[in-house]
């Protein structure tokens, strides 16, 4: 599987929370709603998550083995840093666009 777009669209506060992201894999299937933090190590990717009744999170999707999960968060990471440097534009998309793939 192969991921053939990323969007990144900053967040406006300025807390950990640094970005949402929306992924394209192979020109047919979209994920929203992921999100780059800033931890104490650098980056890191947060997959989309509900909360449940018991007030804990659990993810909707995620990567089932880690090579998948670096895959992901490297590229993401990559086109975030390319934005906020000011590389690149932020993306425009807006939710329910049907021209995404």
């Amino acid at each position: 599987m192969k991921i053939t777009e990323v969007k990144i669209f900053p967040a406006t506060d300025s807390g950990r929370l640094k970005a949402y992201v929306t992924i394209v894999f192979d020109d047919c299937f979209i994920v929203r709603d992921l999100k780059v933090i800033e931890g104490h190590k650098g980056f890191f990717v947060s997959m989309p998550s509900r909360r449940r009744k018991d007030g804990t999170f659990r993810d909707i999707v995620h990567p089932l083995n880690s090579e998948m999960r670096s895959q992901i968060e490297e590229r993401v990471i990559e086109e975030y840093n390319k934005v906020a440097s000011g590389a690149v534009a932020p993306s425009r998309w807006e939710d329910g666009d049907e021209d995404l793939a």
